[in-house]
């Protein structure tokens, strides 16, 4: 990147597309892999398939509202300024 500037919006919801279409797809093999795997395994497959949408849901989610560096300190300044 030659600047500090954000990334297209439409490029990064593609990103966020494509994660939880994999993390979708892994929990499709867990609850499918639950089928064919012995006891002890299934039990890993099947919370696998469990907590994976929460977690894929938080991973998609995580994305522009996250404000770093310089311009987070200069505008919270300015919000308890104006607030004050």
């Amino acid at each position: 990147m030659i600047t500090n500037a954000q990334e297209a919006l439409s490029q990064e919801q593609r990103g966020r597309q494509r994660r939880y279409f994999v993390s979708m797809m892994v929990r499709t093999a867990c609850f499918i892999s639950t089928i064919f795997l012995p006891n002890p395994y299934r039990w890993f497959a099947m919370a696998g398939a469990v907590f994976l949408p929460y977690i894929a849901v938080v991973i998609a989610n995580a994305g522009r509202e996250t404000i770093t560096g310089k311009n987070a300190i200069m505008n919270n300044q300015r919000r308890q300024i104006t607030e004050g």
